[in-house]
């Protein structure tokens, strides 16, 4: 009996060490066929963690996950000893539209994605926040945080909701860390946070490849949002230079951001802990996979 419990604590305290100090490099898989299915992928590549959609990012409809898929899910990710799951939101999530029809979609999807996020004990859910459409960030700010906070209010769990640094296109809302900073404040909830995008930063103008553009980022972060909100990593270069307010990921060190430049942020103390997850085109052109996990490593070597 004295034995299980020492080793039940032991476990508790290399699990809390894992956490803090060993580096989390995942990537986004494919679930085609079943959430499990994207464990399987994400273990093939050498991946720590994942990164999922739960539904087709392209299409509204959230199909219910069942107790079978849950399970089916939860004995890969037994096996697998995989860091935290993110699921990533549908790309037609849109909060700050003007248009009700639009927004009352989003809203639907968002939740319903959440509900999922929630259900199988993903770490949370990021999404994109917003296109004010031409309006300003005033405009839509308001309802934005007031549909963020009816979902909150309305779907337990410990899963987080993050907003996505963005790279600053069009009507994008989130490329300044004011504007994040302003959304989280005026939502006030403990379980939301921030996925810091490395691309979206740089095409926002963040200089994240040298010591001295590392010290203004962060401390600009922490700062205005506070380094205890950041969350999750989307760990990926840019094919446009700096401040380009272009969303263009490449792969890792095939960017503008570069090995260097990747190789001087992940060195940084702000993101020990921190669970990274690539959004990269892939060698072959399908996505996150063996030889970018493997160019992350030897970064860190």
């Amino acid at each position: 009996m004295f034995y299980d419990q020492v080793m039940v604590v032991a476990s508790q305290i290399f699990e809390l060490y894992r956490r803090l100090f060993i580096m989390f490099i995942g990537a986004h898989v494919s679930t085609a066929g079943g959430l499990d299915k994207g464990v399987i992928r994400g273990k093939k590549i050498g991946a720590d963690c994942i990164q999922i959609f739960v539904s087709s990012p392209r299409m509204w409809n959230v199909p219910t996950l069942s107790e079978e898929k849950i399970e089916l899910y939860n004995i890969e990710m037994d096996k697998s000893e995989l860091g935290p799951t993110l699921v990533h939101g549908k790309y037609l999530i849109a909060l700050g539209s003007p248009d009700a029809t639009l927004r009352g979609k989003s809203s639907v999807a968002l939740h319903k994605e959440f509900t999922i996020a929630n259900q199988i004990g993903a770490l949370g859910l990021v999404f994109h926040p917003a296109s004010h459409r031409g309006q300003g960030f005033e405009s839509i700010r308001d309802q934005f945080s007031n549909i963020v906070k009816e979902i909150l209010e309305d779907v337990d769990g410990d899963s987080l909701l993050l907003l996505e640094t963005s790279a600053g296109s069009g009507d994008h809302i989130g490329s300044n860390f004011e504007e994040i900073a302003n959304l989280l404040n005026d939502i006030n909830n403990p379980r939301v946070g921030v996925c810091m995008d490395t691309q979206h930063v740089w095409a926002a103008g963040y200089d994240i490849s040298s010591p001295r553009g590392l010290d203004s980022t962060f401390n600009t972060f922490n700062k205005t949002i506070g380094l205890n909100l950041l969350k999750a990593v989307h760990l990926n270069d840019s094919k446009k230079e700096i401040n380009s307010r272009v969303d263009r990921h490449e792969n890792i060190g095939d960017g503008f951001i570069g090995s260097n430049g990747l190789g001087n942020f992940l060195n940084r103390k702000e993101i020990n802990g921190i669970p990274m997850y690539l959004e990269v085109p892939g060698i072959e052109g399908n996505g996150p996979d063996k030889e970018n996990i493997k160019r992350v490593r030897k970064i860190l070597e």
